[in-house]
């Protein structure tokens, strides 16, 4: 397998990364997954403009849109792959051990792997912890992930794929990597933005195709939710079966698997959407 790092393809057994890169002394570093498709990348307009968003709210140079572009194309080129996982990661660069920056500019990485179509369905669990709606990171892709680790670790051990959290004032938010939907009475409903959630480019189109409002939910909904599913770059539209100790037969329930139909009939109109 290739990779791309600061400036070129490199082989994975020989790329190397400063042990001193900020993005893994302190996690300052920021990054995007796009799917791919035969080869193609999946709304890398919408993930690259996102990219930039989060490298403006980290204090980050903003990255070079063309050579990420260039870079992913190279990528996609050295590792045919029929579904696959483009990792983009920008970080702060080679840098002192504390939390401030050097100055020998950001490190980009670009990197791909094969993967297969989730499952139609799949179980969650809620954790005790939260989402800071209001610290210096919501709503930016960061490479500080170690939270996220956690969670999905628990959601693991009790045979889960994900988990959820709400946020400081007991609303729900979002899950590990993912956005959460719920059904009430036929209707799709998200959480705002506001939440603390990030703004995901598979909840932007969800929402946009399917008409599902955003709608301040509290945690408890989860409970009494007709039909549960979460979206992502890998997952799209996947249905919730099983939400801690409660099932959902029948997942994906009707609604749901309308939204599923709508967006891969959306999708594979167009990759760039």
């Amino acid at each position: 397998m290739k990779i791309w790092l600061d400036g070129g393809l490199q082989d994975t057994e020989s790329a190397r990364v400063s042990v001193f890169d900020h993005g893994l002394t302190v996690g300052d570093g920021i990054f995007e997954t796009v799917k791919t498709v035969n080869g193609r990348p999946f709304a890398l307009t919408r993930h690259l403009d996102r990219l930039a968003r989060s490298a403006r709210g980290l204090g980050l140079p903003e990255p070079d849109a063309d050579e990420v572009r260039h870079a992913c194309a190279a990528v996609l080129e050295s590792n045919p792959v029929p579904l696959g996982r483009l990792r983009v990661t920008y970080t702060g660069g080679h840098g002192p051990l504390g939390s401030d920056r050097g100055d020998h500019g950001p490190t980009l990485v670009v990197a791909l792997d094969g993967t297969t179509r989730r499952p139609d369905s799949t179980a969650v669990i809620t954790v005790p912890w939260t989402r800071n709606e209001r610290g210096a990171l919501t709503g930016l892709k960061t490479t500080s992930y170690a939270e996220n680790v956690v969670a999905l670790a628990r959601a693991r051990e009790q045979g889960a794929s994900e988990a959820l959290f709400g946020n400081t004032v007991g609303r729900l938010c979002e899950g590990t990597g993912s956005n959460v939907f719920v059904v009430l009475d036929g209707e799709i409903h998200t959480p705002p933005v506001a939440s603390g959630c990030l703004a995901g480019i598979t909840r932007a189109l969800a929402v946009e195709w399917t008409g599902a409002a955003e709608t301040d939910l509290p945690m408890d909904v989860l409970q009494r939710a007709d039909e549960i599913f979460l979206t992502s770059t890998l997952r799209d539209v996947q249905a919730v079966h099983r939400v801690d100790d409660r099932e959902l037969p029948g997942a994906p329930g009707p609604v749901t698997a309308k939204a599923m139909r709508i967006f891969d009939e959306h999708a594979t109109a167009d990759l760039d959407p």
